[in-house]
């Protein structure tokens, strides 16, 4: 995970989806303090995702379907 760009729910989107306290850790934080180049989105559940090599991850569930044709982009 160090070094490499990637994205998730972030902890804004835990609190406003009223999960948060339920949250074992701040996954976002969690990212970041093993060193990962964590992105998001300027609003929250807005779709993003990222790529970094083969590695392809989405930042929430409106991020499914872009994820999905990223992925099918460099499965080609």
């Amino acid at each position: 995970m160090a070094g490499r760009r990637l994205t998730g729910f972030s902890w804004r989107e835990e609190i406003l989806a009223g999960v948060a306290k339920k949250m074992p850790y701040n996954a976002e934080e969690e990212m970041k303090r093993r060193g990962a180049r964590y992105e998001k989105a300027l609003l929250p559940f807005v779709p993003r995702v990222v790529v970094d090599g083969r590695l392809v991850t989405g930042q929430n569930p409106q991020s499914a379907k872009a994820t999905a044709l990223r992925l099918a982009e460099l499965l080609r």
